[in-house]
């Protein structure tokens, strides 16, 4: 009998927040739309190549027009490419040459260079990845220098010269 009465209030229960809305309405919240996002010259000018290509192969734009507008958009697109190509990024100075080197150095001592094939990408390269020769110039056991290219083992020690 409780079981009833418990299940006859929560029927009715929920039946009047279903219908509530219906009969009595709700205070409705203009819906403003969110702001366009705002994109560079150079992005808006690519969606609308994109999109004019879209209307022609659907068939909603003339050839003629296609043109037209390709030519219009694409002009505004590499203006746009030009203009952020000569100013420099907020924030960012010009480093001058000696940082450059610095900068270069640095990147060549912490990768393998092969005397033929130049840097290697891997950075714990060994071997070099498109001729095979041996990139270490130093003996790790006795540090004796490492001169032949195909060389496993050192002319020094005996030691071999890779795993």
């Amino acid at each position: 009998m409780i079981a009833l009465v418990i299940g006859t209030a929560l029927a009715i229960g929920a039946l009047t927040f279903v219908l509530y809305p219906v009969f009595f309405g709700v205070a409705r919240r203009p819906t403003v739309a969110p702001p366009p996002a705002r994109e560079n010259e150079r992005e808006s000018a690519v969606v609308a190549l994109r999109e004019i290509e879209f209307d022609r192969e659907t068939g909603k734009l003339s050839d003629a027009d296609y043109a037209q507008l390709k030519a219009r958009y694409t002009q505004q697109a590499i203006d746009a490419m030009r203009r952020e190509d000569a100013a420099p990024p907020a924030g960012v100075t010009a480093l001058s040459d000696a940082d450059l080197e610095a900068v270069v150095r640095a990147y060549r001592a912490q990768h393998a260079a092969c005397p033929t094939c130049g840097p290697r990408p891997e950075l714990d390269a060994i071997y070099c990845s498109t001729c095979g020769r041996y990139l270490r110039d130093r003996c790790a056991a006795c540090g004796a220098p490492v001169d032949a290219p195909d060389a496993r083992y050192c002319v020094s020690c005996g030691d071999r010269l890779a795993a």
